[in-house]
């Protein structure tokens, strides 16, 4: 079951990212996205009531109109990573994020695990940021025309305090 994440969950959620990434960082980085206001939503796996996936969305800072996303981090259980609970929970969360009224995501990540989803560097081409020129850099276009033009966008403030 895929599910908005409540307030209970947060201990679950901080486990969980602290597992599957194998150190604290990206744990923190959920903390101080949430305490710093810019996340646009989370969701979670549940297998019975235990959590075992997580994905989040927070808000970028773009120089034209229309509201951009960053995707990150997204979050499995180690012992049932591999089995596309990661994929079906980025399916969902891209889903959400159109309803959302999302134009365009952004992240850094596996340059051979996100281009299943539509993410390219290609698409991200056009948009000034630290990470242009690093293949984990990529976007997808959720409205046309997204990131057609040139255009500044910035991670939240937290991402940068990691």
């Amino acid at each position: 079951m895929i599910r908005y994440a409540r307030p209970a969950d947060r201990p679950a959620i901080a486990q969980l990212v602290t597992q599957a990434f194998g150190r604290e960082a990206e744990a923190q980085l959920v903390d101080m996205l949430r305490a710093d206001g810019d996340v646009l939503f989370e969701l979670v796996s549940l297998t019975g009531e235990v959590v075992d996936g997580h994905i989040l969305f927070s808000r970028m800072w773009a120089d034209r109109e229309g509201l951009y996303a960053a995707l990150g981090p997204l979050a499995v259980r180690p012992e049932i990573q591999r089995t596309g609970l990661g994929s079906t929970l980025t399916n969902a969360a891209l889903q959400v994020a159109r309803e959302f009224g999302v134009h365009g995501v952004i992240l850094l990540g596996h340059p051979s695990y996100y281009p299943r989803f539509g993410f390219s560097a290609e698409a991200a081409r056009q948009v000034r940021s630290p990470y242009v020129g690093n293949p984990a850099f990529m976007a997808l276009a959720l409205e046309p025309g997204a990131f057609d033009a040139p255009m500044t966008a910035a991670f939240a403030d937290a991402f940068s305090r990691v």
